[in-house]
């Protein structure tokens, strides 16, 4: 994929953040049943990294489960992140700390570093977000550079192209102005919100694509798994440690 066209779709989700922060917040104020699944993971570390922590969902559910420690969440919204800094102040047995980065950027891997060795890495809902097969594995190999032989990575991926009602939401590139053939096969333009107000770049990335590109980076696969969604099988997850 053409850097133009990366900037292009990258520019893209950063003004639906921007304009819909918090409309997206309200709508992540829980957390799916894919969360318990990898609670397990979770459990004993004492220092976790969330990798796009957005509104802090993740932090509001270890705190509700009790989890004590560490924890340092990076996202490039600063209205999200003014919400999970919210969430950090009604759970004080959680040592919280963010910081404002783009993920794609080439400052967040020592952000990340500053905030202590992680037990555990956790990026829900951002690979799929970033343009290129290239630079996914780049991203998971950043991430694999950060773990300790002990720790994991914890992902998630929407899978938005098994349902028949997500998929009506999908949008024609007829609407930007994006060279279409310089995107890949998956590459999707996903509407949000009443009448597809906003407007965002998703890659559908499904188990075979994951652990192709999690491979390239540099992990091993721990397990794979299907949670959340009416469907319950709208996100995959899976678990993976540094080879």
């Amino acid at each position: 994929m053409h850097p133009h066209t990366v900037q292009a779709l990258l520019a893209l989700n950063r003004r639906f953040y921007e304009h819909f922060a918090t409309d997206f917040a309200r709508t992540r104020r829980t957390w799916p049943p894919g969360f318990s699944l990898i609670l397990p993971h979770l459990e004993s570390a004492s220092n976790v990294l969330d990798l796009g922590c957005g509104n802090g969902r993740l932090l509001a559910f270890l705190g509700q489960q009790g989890w004590q420690g560490r924890y340092a969440g990076i996202d490039s919204s600063a209205e999200l992140l003014a919400e999970a800094d919210f969430v950090a102040r009604r759970h004080p047995d959680i040592a919280a700390s963010f910081a404002r980065e783009d993920l794609f950027g080439v400052t967040w891997a020592r952000a990340a570093r500053a905030a202590g060795a992680p037990d555990a890495i956790v990026s829900l809902a951002v690979l799929h977000h970033i343009p290129g097969r290239a630079n996914r594995v780049s991203f998971l190999a950043q991430c694999a550079g950060l773990l300790a032989p002990h720790a994991r990575l914890i992902l998630s991926t929407w899978q938005f192209m098994t349902s028949e009602r997500l998929r009506r939401r999908t949008l024609s590139w007829n609407t930007l102005s994006i060279d279409m053939s310089d995107l890949e096969k998956d590459d999707y333009l996903v509407g949000w919100g009443e009448g597809g107000a906003g407007v965002r770049y998703c890659a559908f990335i499904d188990s075979e694509a994951l652990l192709a590109v999690a491979q390239e980076a540099g992990l091993a696969c721990e397990a794979t798994f299907f949670s959340d969604g009416h469907e319950g099988n709208l996100n995959l997850y899976g678990v993976f440690s540094a080879r």
